[in-house]
């Protein structure tokens, strides 16, 4: 059994894959394609791709075998992927902020 933390770690790198894909021009992502890239065994990915298809973040066609043979960003997965990169583009410009003030603030 896959242990909370490495779902998570599963789900969060499905994602950037898919939205770096979308960076890209590329939609639509092969299942075999993302496992390659990943790493994860077909089980891990499985479990992943069904949950974040669950929530309604991504689309997958799947294989006779249960495993993604196909999967896109919905317009939601994007709408989050593109939240969590203006998060963390705020917070390098404050990081950014404080080093250029110094110590001293």
């Amino acid at each position: 059994m896959t242990k909370l933390r490495e779902r998570k770690n599963n789900r969060g790198a499905v994602l950037r894959s898919l939205y770096g894909a979308v960076g890209l021009n590329r939609p639509e992502v092969s299942g075999s394609a993302l496992r390659a890239e990943l790493g994860l065994p077909d089980e891990d990915l499985s479990a992943a791709c069904a949950y974040l298809a669950d929530e309604g973040l991504i689309s997958v066609e799947w294989t006779s075998r249960r495993t993604p043979a196909a999967l896109s960003l919905t317009h939601e997965g994007i709408c989050l992927m593109e939240e969590l990169e203006e998060e963390q583009e705020e917070e390098q410009e404050e990081q950014e902020r404080a080093e250029r003030a110094g110590p001293d603030g």
